[in-house]
């Protein structure tokens, strides 16, 4: 009995996941020509390469609450990450309420056959980003830009696409 509910269970998880697997593809501009995407107290080069990294995760963490074949493209124009970067002797990204997170892209959604479901621009900020609960993840780097980026999907492109959210950044 209990192997049976063992091999239930994992074909439901491979059919869940098998029925949402979409991608994400994102395109950027020169990080020295956003607003903010300056690092503290580290070299440059590699913090920008990290940051393009991490951000290319989450985005595809998202995309994966797409269905199968879906690609979520985007460009992004604009990026202010949450805080503001304090010179002294040592640089530090300061986090408080008037440091907002925001982010600027275009974005098109295609779907199996290539064609597109949904595009449009999407002008992100959170004026609020400090009085929502903290999770266990808000120490986390770019913790409040990407729950920006997650509470996006979740109550704007997901619902507009007749999606249910799979998971969510939280």
């Amino acid at each position: 009995m209990k192997s049976l509910r063992y091999s239930l269970a994992i074909a439901a998880l491979v059919t869940s996941l098998s029925s949402y697997a979409g991608e994400a593809k994102i395109k950027w501009h020169d990080l020295d020509d956003y607003t903010d995407a300056r690092p503290a107290n580290e070299v440059k080069g590699p913090f920008h390469k990290r940051l393009v990294k991490n951000f290319n995760k989450h985005f595809s963490r998202e995309a994966e609450n797409l269905p199968e074949g879906y690609v979520f493209n985007a460009e992004i124009t604009n990026l202010d990450l949450a805080g503001d970067v304090r010179f002294g002797m040592n640089e530090i990204r300061v986090i408080k309420p008037i440091y907002m997170p925001k982010i600027n892209f275009t974005y098109s959604v295609t779907d199996a056959e290539g064609n597109v479901v949904s595009e449009g621009e999407a002008d992100l900020k959170d004026m609020q980003f400090m009085d929502r609960i903290r999770s266990p993840r808000a120490n986390e780097a770019n913790y409040y830009d990407f729950r920006l980026i997650s509470s996006w999907f979740e109550k704007t492109l997901l619902p507009e696409l007749g999606i249910e959210p799979k998971k969510a950044y939280r």
